[in-house]
């Protein structure tokens, strides 16, 4: 297949390519590199059926530049958005404007070549909840924006599964929605915009205490990399679930079950380095959920999908690779 992926220079987005490209599939990749890097692309960039555009996904005509230089489109994938908690309370305008403004930019131009759409959407599109584990079809509860911003992320993301149950219902499009918990691996940025198994590693890394927002006891399901991209491509290349179930317009999440809190993700990451440092308390993120556990069964019947990786064993690999990078 011929496969767009937009956002490709980022975390997910380049192991996505490289993995679709490894399959044998023809891939196109269009990123602005605000949050993803071209060493992210350097394993795969010289492959003679991967290419890269850079520009702004909002932009059709980078779009229909990646289109041109594959000769056509078979499917998109839509993982382009600005993400990372700082991001979400620091510059709520520009997340939600990219977001949105790129999820219609990429939804009109796959509608109306006819070709399939896997949007990446997120966990965060449910809100605050205190239901567990999360089903796919949960209403989302989003707090008042009176006292925080941090909700700008999910709130964008829930807008964007709109935009595509729009276009799966209204003008035909073959939309699929997937939403990855917690991915994690090598390529994970952890600066102060990063994810929290990649800061607390780096901190390690360079001697520094590992900091945690509030008293860690908050918890997630950490799936690592690899998982979440065989569930997305799945996602993209079945027809139909493996259960006879219609793809068009489903909605899955995919992640570990393994529930896990901040405070020992940063007791792994002081084992697996061997860093003399000590855990420090700070003032938490407001808005925070507590905790958050995926229901996976559709995934598992569908897709065939399932998490191979554990926590402890991920944490090792992710090392591993910062300490030789």
């Amino acid at each position: 297949m011929r496969c767009l992926v937009t956002g490709g220079g980022g975390f997910l987005g380049s192991h996505l390519a490289e993995a679709l490209l490894t399959r044998g599939h023809t891939v196109a990749v269009v990123d602005d590199l605000f949050r993803g890097r071209k060493a992210n692309m350097v394993d795969f960039k010289a492959m003679p059926d991967f290419t890269f555009v850079l520009g702004d996904c909002a932009n059709v005509e980078k779009l229909e530049k990646a289109e041109e230089k594959m000769n056509g489109v078979d499917i998109v994938f839509h993982l382009a958005a600005i993400n990372g908690t700082r991001y979400f309370h620091e510059r709520p305008d520009l997340v939600i404007d990219v977001n949105i403004k790129t999820t219609e930019t990429v939804v009109k131009f796959a509608t109306d070549r006819g070709a399939r759409l896997v949007f990446t959407s997120s966990p965060e599109a449910f809100g605050l909840q205190d239901e567990m584990p999360l089903g796919e079809h949960l209403d989302a509860i989003f707090p008042s924006p009176h006292d925080h911003f941090r909700h700008s992320y999910g709130a964008s993301k829930y807008l964007g599964e709109i935009i595509v149950q729009y276009a799966v219902k209204e003008r035909g499009l073959d939309g699929r929605i997937i939403r990855p918990f917690n991915g994690y691996g090598p390529r994970l940025m952890g600066n102060i915009h990063g994810q929290v198994t990649a800061i607390f590693l780096r901190q390690c890394h360079r001697g520094e205490n590992i900091t945690l927002h509030g008293d860690g006891s908050q918890t997630r399901c950490f799936t690592w990399y690899s998982d979440l991209i065989d569930g997305i491509i799945a996602l993209g290349e079945l027809d139909e679930g493996l259960d006879g179930s219609p793809l068009q317009g489903a909605s899955f999440n995919i992640g570990s079950t393994d529930e896990v809190s901040i405070h020992h993700i940063a007791e792994l990451a002081r084992e697996v380095t061997g860093a003399d440092v000590e855990i420090v308390m700070t003032e938490g993120h407001p808005g925070d959920s507590t905790r958050r556990v995926p229901d996976v069964s559709a995934a598992q019947a569908a897709l065939g999908w399932s998490s191979t990786v554990d926590i402890a064993e991920g944490m090792l690999r992710c090392w591993e690779w910062i300490d030789v990078e």
